[in-house]
Formats: C-alpha cells, structure tokens, sequence
C-alpha cells in the first residue's frame, strides 16, 4: 500500500470559493436571480476571509439542493465551461506544484471537496490529478436530480468517511498519506491521515495547527491588503483631519498678526 495526497479546493488549491463561480453560471442560465448572486458574491468575500462555518455550509447545501431539485443534469453539465472559465484563474500555482511533487514521488493525488462529484473529477481531469471526492447527488431515472444526496455530504465528518473508501479499493495507506485544507470544519480530514497540512488556515485552524505541531501554508493576500488598504484609509482621514484642523486655525492666527 501507498499513501496518497487529498487536497481541499476552495482556499486552498484556489482563491475564495468555487461555489461562486457555479452561482454565476445558473443566475445565466436563469435557475437563480440576480440578487441571490450578489449576496453569494458577499458571502465568497466573508469566505476568503474569514473561512467557512458549519452553519453557513450546511445553509448552502440545503439551498443548493432546492434549486437543482427538478433540473436535468445536463443542465449544469452545459455550465462547466463557465465554471472553469471562472475557476481557473484563481488556482494558486503553489499549491499545484505541491500536489504534481506528490505524483512524482509515486503519490496519487485527490481532490477532496463539499462541491458535487462531477466537479470534482472534471477538475481533476483537467489538472491532471488522479480523481476527485465530492458530494453525490441523486440523480433519476430520467436524468433528473432529486435534491437528496447519495451518501454523505462531502463535508466535515463526510470526508473521511470518502475517504476510507477510496482508500479501501485503491489501496491507499491513509496513515503514509497527505491532507491540505483551510478551514477547522476539515480537521476530520486532516486528522484521518498521517501528514495533515494547513493552508491560509482560519483561526481555529491556525490554534490547531500550532498546537499539534502540523505544517502550515500561508499565501492568501486578500486578508492582508484589505488590512493594508483599512490602515491607509485610517491615516489618510487622520492627515486630512489635521489639514481641515490647520485651515480653521489659520486666518485667527493671520488676524492675531494684523492687530
């Protein structure tokens, strides 16, 4: 048996989330208005900064069940395109050379997501991964998704679940093997293999990670230049405060001079 490398996708093998990018593609196609766009996009900043939560997840997940509920599969088979249009370009490169390092010392390399299945091995595919984890939707005898799930959601608890499976039929040694994630939710899967890795954790995360001694990542720079950017502002509305100070000031100090 060999171990194997699973890596998270949104935070970690990319910036902010891929659920975004799939919102985009249906308020197109028409399966969600354009407000609830907006309100994703919000949610995918909140996302790069601060990580995900049980809550909010399992809030998407519900949500997401309602709106396919009813639509074909090759309804959002068609948006794939759009998708990777969208995902491609927020792939940290670090991060893909870690995982193709892997496969060249002999490691099979996953990805292992909350996203649907077929996301994840089209992503796989074209990263030329070995396969990818993701939640299964129950999809009809017409080609039609129900909304339910097949198994377990792919998230927290889900993924070890996924992944001893994995590791069942294709002779992965869990305990030799990777894991790289962001977020505290994904501590099941860090903690079913050998050697767990933390990338832009959040603070949970982060605790976790110093405590047990784990590798940690760091390159999300949202976080930071949005810091940098509040600092600037800050001290560009103190000097212009001084300044608007100093003109009041000013034409007493003249007068004071005239008398």
């Amino acid at each position: 048996m060999s171990g194997a490398a699973f890596f998270d996708l949104d935070r970690t093998l990319m910036a902010g989330s891929s659920g975004l990018h799939w919102a985009r593609a249906a308020a197109r196609a028409g399966l969600i208005p354009r407000r609830r766009l907006y309100l994703d996009a919000w949610a995918n900043l909140q996302f790069r900064l601060q990580g995900s939560t049980d809550e909010t997840t399992q809030r998407v997940q519900e949500r997401v069940s309602a709106i396919i509920a009813g639509h074909r599969t090759v309804e959002f088979a068609r948006m794939a395109p759009t998708v990777l249009a969208g995902v491609l370009p927020r792939l940290y490169p670090r991060m893909l050379h870690v995982a193709w390092e892997h496969q060249d010392a002999g490691r099979r390399v996953y990805i292992c997501t909350a996203t649907t299945q077929e996301t994840a091995e089209l992503l796989a595919t074209v990263l030329g991964f070995d396969g990818g984890i993701g939640t299964q939707l129950e999809v009809d005898d017409d080609g039609v998704l129900t909304g339910r799930l097949v198994g377990p959601f792919n998230y927290g608890e889900g993924k070890p679940v996924r992944m001893r499976e994995l590791a069942a039929r294709e002779g992965i040694d869990l305990a030799a093997s990777w894991a790289y994630s962001d977020s505290a939710s994904d501590l099941p899967m860090l903690r079913a293999v050998g050697h767990p890795v933390v990338v832009n954790p959040d603070a949970e995360l982060a605790r976790v990670a110093a405590e047990e001694g784990w590798e940690v990542l760091r390159f999300e720079t949202l976080g930071r230049r949005l810091k940098i950017a509040a600092a600037v502002g800050a001290a560009a509305a103190v000097g212009a405060a001084a300044r608007r100070a100093a003109r009041r000031r000013a034409p007493g100090r003249r007068g004071a001079r005239g008398e």
